[in-house]
């Protein structure tokens, strides 16, 4: 890959491997899914038209773009593990004329950020797969300004998101599937609100305040379109492996009725909460 410095390698070959090539071919979908929350982000967070921001595992760029046109007067730097989606991201970007935004392939724990020149560092639901948050956010702190603002959205605890647990279930087949970890990389490595404090001030921030995010996941169009696209990601492939090809059928059409029963005029909805997270650099 092109990253000169990465911190956790593991992470860095599945982004810029299946998992990042399958976010590039399927990116509509992946940006559809939670759309809801990106728009109740936009109107909590403070987002100068002057600003120069730092968007953390940008993927395909559709937040760092949406933040290019409200930062006209600024600039963006979109960072991510993914030589792919940024090279979706880069394409989607000129195709929009958007000349104040820039990708760049790298691991934000140790990415050489531009000394204090930011006002603000987002992530939109990417800043949970850090192998050591501490150090990853000090860095992305090296590269605000003092005063500046980080402003981050994180799954909230599996419980609490039924897109999540209800593929789960109907994926197990009675299985006593493990739990993605709280502690570590993964989709829940911000669930935990005492933990999060806890990161960012030993990070070196402060004002730390956390704001409960409700709003629905869309999985498709219709019950069709999700099962299209949820069938192939990885979270599904990795609960089907283990079973035989009668079993997988059974599993796969758990998902469907639980997609036909989530199914309204909207599209595919199901549940789920996150966490709008903002802090401040000291000064």
């Amino acid at each position: 890959m092109a990253t000169t410095r990465v911190a956790n390698p593991e992470m860095a070959a599945a982004w810029d491997g299946p998992e990042g090539d399958h976010w590039a071919t399927h990116a509509e979908h992946y940006e559809q899914t939670s759309m809801r929350h990106w728009e109740r982000f936009v109107g909590a967070v403070p987002i100068p038209t002057t600003a120069s921001i730092i968007d953390v595992g940008c993927g395909t760029g559709r937040s760092t773009r949406d933040l290019a046109r409200i930062a006209t007067g600024g600039e963006v730097l979109g960072i991510d593990l993914s030589s792919r989606m940024l090279e979706r991201g880069r394409e989607r970007a000129a195709a929009e004329g958007l000349d104040n935004v820039r990708f760049e392939q790298g691991d934000a724990q140790v990415h050489p950020f531009g000394p204090a020149t930011a006002d603000l560092a987002t992530s939109f639901f990417g800043a949970m797969f850090f192998g050591d948050p501490v150090a990853a956010f000090r860095n992305i702190r090296s590269g605000l300004r003092p005063g500046a603002m980080l402003a981050l959205l994180t799954w909230r605890e599996l419980a609490r998101n039924e897109w999540l647990h209800g593929l789960r279930a109907a994926l197990s087949l009675g299985r006593a599937l493990p739990e993605p970890p709280a502690d570590a990389p993964g989709p829940l490595g911000l669930a935990d609100a005492d933990r999060v404090r806890r990161i960012l001030t030993e990070s070196g921030y402060d004002e730390v305040v956390l704001e409960s995010v409700d709003e629905a996941v869309k999985l498709g169009r219709d019950p069709d379109d999700a099962f299209a696209f949820i069938s192939t990601v990885g979270f599904t492939q990795g609960l089907l492996k283990d079973l035989d090809s009668d079993q997988a059928e059974v599993a796969l059409g758990n998902v469907r009725m639980l997609l036909d029963d989530h199914a309204t005029a909207d599209g595919v909805l199901l549940g789920s909460s996150a966490w709008l997270v903002t802090a401040r650099v000291p000064g």
